[in-house]
C-alpha cells in the first residue's frame, strides 16, 4: 500500500502548551517513520508552513480564547476547508470536539476516513467549571454522542476516556494509548546540583509539571503541601507550568508563606527533565485528565506520582504510584504512603510501569484506528507537498 496523507487539526495547541503537543509531535514522527506524510494543522498568531520532523506544519491564523493564557482556535472554516481540500488527504484525524466537530461532516462528503481523538474528559471538565454533576453528565453524553456520529472513529487513550463514550451510547471507539519517550525520559537525568538548588537535602522535593488553569485543579497541590508542612514533613514545591491562575496561585503561596517555586513554561527540554528525574514526587492534580502525559513522563524519570483518583491516571500509573480524592488531606497522605517506601524501590516502580508506554506502541494503535499500514511504502504525491 502506498504512503497516506495524513492530515491532522487540533486547537488549543501554543507555544506553552505541553502535552498535547508533545503527543502530535511524537505521532507525527512515527507516521513519518512508518512511511506516511502527516500534515499538521493549528491556530496561532500569524500564518506559517514549515517542513519539520514531525511533518508539514500549517499554522492558520486563530483568534486567542479569552482567560486560557493564549490558547488559540480555528474558527475560519471556509479557508480550512479549502486547505482541505487542497491538501487532498487520505485519512483526517482531530483533536478538538468543539469548533472542529463540523469536519466529521466534511469528510464524509469527501469520502475520506476520519477520527476524533478524545485528549480531555468532557464531563470532567464542565465539573471542573462549575456545572453541577448531574448536568455535566447530560451535557457531556450530548456532546460525545454528536461527536461519534460525526466521525468514523473515536480514539480514546485510555478505558477511562472510553467509558464516557460508551456511555453515551458511541460504539465506534477504539483504544490507543499515548507514550514517553524513554530514552529522553530517564532516571539518569537525577541531578544533585539542581535538587540542591530547590530543596535542602532534609526536604522532601514535590514538583507539579500543569497548565495553570481551573481544570487542571492546581490549587490542590498547594493544599497538600500546606497539610504536609502542618504535619511535621518538610516538603517544598516547584511548579513547572503556566496559565492564568498563575497570579492568583502565586499570591496565595505569599500570603501563607508556602516554599512554592513557580517557573513557568520551562521550553528547556532537559531542564525539565532533570527536574522531574530529581524530585522525590509528582503531583497531578488535574480530575479531567484522560491519560496524562507530563505524569507519565515523571514516571519514565523514576519519579512515581499522586494522581487524583477522578482522572484516568490511576490506570496509566497502576500500583507504582498513588491515587487521592481531590483535596490536600488526601494528596498529602498519598505522598507521604509513598515515601514510605524505600527510595529505590518507588523509583524503580515508577521507571518499570513507564516502559509499558513507549511511543512506537501508541503510534501503532492510531494507524491502526486509520486502518493505515504500520510500514507504507513512500509514494510521489500531486499538488500540496
Amino acid at each position: 500500500m502506498s504512503a497516506l496523507r495524513i492530515v491532522r487539526l487540533a486547537n488549543f495547541v501554543a507555544p506553552a502548551s505541553g502535552g498535547l503537543r508533545t503527543a502530535l509531535r511524537e505521532l507525527g514522527r512515527g507516521y513519518r517513520q512508518a512511511g506516511h506524510e502527516p500534515v499538521l494543522v493549528v491556530p496561532g498568531a500569524h500564518a506559517d508552513d514549515r517542513h519539520t520532523d514531525q511533518g508539514r506544519v500549517i499554522t492558520l491564523p486563530g483568534p486567542p480564547l479569552p482567560g486560557t493564557g493564549g490558547y488559540r482556535v480555528l474558527t475560519g472554516r471556509r479557508t480550512l476547508a479549502r486547505l482541505l481540500e487542497d491538501l487532498a488527504p487520505d485519512r483526517l484525524e482531530v483533536s478538538d470536539r468543539t469548533t472542529l466537530r463540523w469536519t466529521g461532516t466534511w469528510a464524509r462528503r469527501a469520502r475520506v476516513p476520519a477520527v476524533m481523538v478524545s485528549h480531555e474528559s468532557a464531563d470532567g471538565v464542565l465539573r471542573t467549571w462549575g456545572l453541577p454533576g448531574g448536568a455535566a453528565g447530560r451535557a457531556a453524553d450530548a456532546l460525545n454522542l454528536r461527536t461519534a456520529h460525526a466521525y468514523a472513529r473515536v480514539v480514546c487513550t485510555t478505558e477511562f476516556a472510553e467509558r464516557e463514550f460508551r456511555r453515551a451510547g458511541a460504539r465506534n471507539v477504539v483504544r490507543a494509548p499515548l507514550g514517553v519517550d524513554l530514552t529522553a525520559r530517564h532516571p539518569s537525568w537525577r541531578d544533585a546540583a539542581l535538587r540542591a538548588r530547590h530543596a535542602r537535602a532534609d526536604e522532601v522535593l514535590l514538583v507539579m509539571c500543569s497548565r495553570l488553569s481551573v481544570e487542571k485543579r492546581p490549587s490542590t497541590a498547594l493544599d497538600a503541601l500546606t497539610v504536609l508542612r502542618r504535619r511535621g514533613v518538610r516538603a517544598v514545591l516547584v511548579v513547572a507550568g503556566d496559565g492564568p491562575l498563575r497570579p492568583r496561585l502565586e499570591a496565595r503561596a505569599g500570603d501563607e508563606r508556602l516554599p512554592v517555586t513557580f517557573l513557568g513554561h520551562v521550553a528547556d527540554r532537559d531542564l525539565l527533565t532533570g527536574l522531574q528525574a530529581s524530585a522525590d514526587v509528582c503531583l497531578a492534580p488535574g480530575p479531567a485528565e484522560t491519560f496524562g502525559l507530563a505524569a507519565l513522563e515523571a514516571m519514565a524519570c523514576g519519579t512515581p506520582v499522586v494522581a487524583s483518583a477522578a482522572s484516568a491516571l490511576p490506570e496509566v500509573i497502576g500500583a507504582s504510584g498513588a491515587v487521592a480524592a481531590g483535596h490536600g488531606d488526601a494528596f498529602a497522605d498519598a505522598v507521604e504512603q509513598l515515601l514510605d517506601r524505600p527510595e529505590a524501590q518507588r523509583r524503580e516502580a515508577a521507571r518499570a510501569r513507564a516502559e509499558c508506554f513507549g511511543w512506537d506502541r501508541s503510534v501503532a494503535a492510531f494507524l491502526a484506528a486509520h486502518d493505515a499500514p504500520a510500514a507504507a511504502r513512500p509514494a510521489v504525491r500531486e499538488g500540496v507537498a
